[in-house]
């Protein structure tokens, strides 16, 4: 069996990495307006992101779903 999973993009990427890269690409405003949870849009913070996500599966899902789509728009290159 592979060690690999080339086909998941979220595959030995923590959500630690997930969120610096959505913060690299977006900043904490515009990734409020895209993923509308107050860890984002009042006094955010990496360690209080952490927390919340950690706990609430739903608000991660949506985090990983926006990763990946940023991952595809950097991959495709500018429209």
């Amino acid at each position: 069996m592979a060690a690999t999973q080339p086909n998941n993009p979220l595959h030995g990427v923590t959500l630690e990495q997930v969120l610096n890269a959505l913060l690299a690409c977006y900043g904490w405003d515009a990734l409020g307006q895209k993923i509308d949870i107050r860890c984002f849009t009042h006094e955010p913070s990496i360690a209080s992101s952490l927390k919340f996500l950690r706990r609430t599966p739903w608000a991660r899902q949506r985090v990983e779903a926006l990763y990946i789509e940023m991952l595809h728009s950097v991959r495709a290159g500018p429209a």
